[in-house]
């Protein structure tokens, strides 16, 4: 999968454990009607991919969503979502990007938006 938008914030590389696991994060936000604020993690060697890229630049990320099961001590199941980085295209910090220099953000498929039949308010969720 993959996401376009513009990056909010990029993280620190963070360590974790005795076997150095890697992580870090960045926040891109969606350009939509209702622009969405998604955070999205690297992991391991994929952290080091952010470091060409700062705050304001337009980006597509490639993604894979993960997910997972825990049990809490007490017996109660809950479920977990995250948003795995695993590429990042788009001009990098070393040379400004002018935004005509930046690709089109249409050439993802359209989603059908023909709701008349439903009451929707303009709330967006």
């Amino acid at each position: 999968m993959e996401i376009q938008g513009t990056i909010k914030m990029i993280g620190d590389t963070k360590t974790f454990g005795s076997n150095g696991f890697r992580k870090r994060e960045m926040v891109i936000t969606t350009q939509e009607q209702y622009p969405q604020d998604l955070l999205v993690e690297f992991i391991q060697d994929k952290c080091d991919l952010l470091s060409q890229y700062a705050p304001g630049q337009q980006v597509s990320v490639g993604i894979n969503l993960k997910g997972r099961e825990w049990t809490s001590p007490q017996g109660e199941v809950k479920y977990f979502n995250s948003i795995q980085g695993w590429r990042i295209e788009g001009q990098t910090s070393g040379s400004a990007a002018m935004p005509s220099d930046l690709p089109p953000m249409t050439d993802f498929p359209m989603v059908d938006t023909d709701d008349s039949d439903k009451d929707y308010d303009d709330l967006p969720f």
